[in-house]
C-alpha cells in the first residue's frame, strides 16, 4: 500500500488478478479513512465503509464524494477496475472484457480486504454508469452479509435509442461480439460531456485526460455484447437483498455543442430507461430524479449536487443508518 496519486490521506494498493489473453492483469483499491473526532478516536476504527465502482472510460477521482462519506464516519474505498485508470497497463486494451462477471474477481478481492482484513461490518456500495450495472449483478450473485445498502448513480440499465434499434440491434451485437470480439464499433464522441467537467475546459473538476479521455475509449463488439448480456439479466429482474437508491438527472440531452443545457442534463444515457428499469434491481428501490443533474450526478453544478447529497443523506438515514 502506498500514497495514492490524489495525495494523502488517500492510499492505493494493487490487487493481482488472473492473467488473461493480453497478459498480466491488476486492479487498484484506493482508500480514504473516515474523518476522526474525539468521539470516534475513543470508539476505535470505523466499522462502516463504502465501496465505489466507476463507469466506462472512467476512474476514481471524485474526492468531494469520498470526503462526504468520510465526514459521516465511513471509511471510503474506490476500485479502479482492470484496464481502467490506475489499473490500465501498457499492453492492455482499455476497458475491454467480454463478460461483466470477469470483474467479480477484483470486487471479491476488494470485499475481502474491506470486510475480513479491515473489519468492516456495514458496507454501502456506490456505483456509476456501467459500474451501476455490474454491481447489482455482483450483489445478486454474491449476497454478502455485510452489504447494507447500494447507491446507483445514473446506472446503465439499457441501450440508448429507439425500441426498434434495441430489439433488432441486440442480436447483431451478440453475434458480432461472439465471432469478432475485438471488432471496433465506430462511433462519434463529441467530447462535450468530458469538457463540461474538466477544469481546463468548461468544468471545475481535475482529472487525468489519459485516464478519462475527452472523447472516451474505443468500444469493441465483445465488450458491448457483455453489456447487453448484463442488461438481459437485469431486465429478467434481480434480487439485490438490501435497500437501493437510484439517482439520475431529470432529463437527457443529445448534443455536439457546448451550451448551458449541456451542464444540466445527462449527455450520455437515456434517463427514461434508468427510470423504467430501476425497480428491476430488487424489491426495495427508491428512485430520484435530480433536476439539472449531469450524467455523473455528484459532478453536477454545485447547487444541483448539493440536492443530490441531501437525497442520499435522507435515504441513508431512513434505510441504512
Amino acid at each position: 500500500m502506498e500514497t495514492d496519486r490524489l495525495g494523502p490521506p488517500y492510499t492505493a494498493e494493487t490487487l493481482t488478478l488472473t492473467p488473461d489473453d493480453e497478459g498480466d492483469v491488476i486492479a487498484t483499491l484506493v482508500k480514504r479513512p473516515a474523518k476522526t473526532t474525539k468521539t470516534t478516536k475513543a470508539a476505535g476504527a470505523s466499522t462502516k465503509a463504502v465501496l465505489h465502482i466507476h463507469g466506462f472510460s472512467d476512474y476514481f477521482f471524485q474526492k468531494e464524494f469520498a470526503e462526504w462519506w468520510t465526514n459521516k464516519g465511513y471509511d471510503f474505498y474506490a476500485l479502479d477496475l482492470r484496464k481502467y485508470g490506475r489499473s490500465l497497463l501498457p499492453h492492455q486494451t482499455p476497458a475491454y472484457v467480454t463478460d461483466l462477471q470477469t470483474y467479480y474477481e477484483e470486487i471479491d478481492q476488494a470485499w475481502e480486504r474491506i470486510v475480513d482484513r479491515d473489519g468492516h461490518t456495514e458496507v454501502v456500495v456506490t456505483a456509476h454508469s456501467t459500474g451501476g450495472l455490474t454491481m447489482p449483478l455482483w450483489a445478486h450473485d454474491r449476497r454478502p452479509e455485510q452489504l447494507v445498502g447500494m447507491v446507483l448513480n445514473s446506472p446503465w440499465f439499457d441501450l440508448q435509442g429507439s425500441t426498434l434499434m434495441r430489439v433488432f440491434g441486440t442480436p447483431v451485437i451478440k453475434q458480432l461480439g461472439a465471432r469478432r470480439p475485438k471488432f471496433h464499433i465506430r462511433r462519434h464522441v463529441s467530447g462535450v460531456y468530458a469538457r463540461s467537467l474538466h477544469r481546463d475546459h468548461e468544468g471545475e473538476w481535475d482529472f487525468e485526460l489519459d485516464l478519462k479521455p475527452l472523447t472516451s475509449f474505443p468500444v469493441y463488439a465483445g465488450w458491448l455484447k457483455a453489456i447487453r448480456d448484463g442488461h438481459a439479466r437485469l431486465h429478467a429482474v434481480l434480487d439485490v437483498p438490501v435497500p437501493v437508491l437510484v439517482l439520475s438527472s431529470d432529463q437527457s440531452h443529445w448534443t455536439v455543442h457546448m451550451t448551458e443545457r449541456a451542464h444540466n442534463a445527462d449527455l450520455v444515457l437515456d434517463v427514461q430507461q434508468i427510470r423504467r428499469w430501476a425497480t428491476a434491481v430488487g424489491s426495495d428501490v427508491t428512485y430520484k430524479a435530480i433536476v439539472g443533474a449531469r450524467h455523473d450526478v455528484v459532478l453536477s453544478l454545485p447547487e444541483v449536487r448539493g440536492c443530490a447529497y441531501d437525497v442520499i443523506n435522507r435515504w441513508l438515514t431512513a434505510w441504512v443508518s
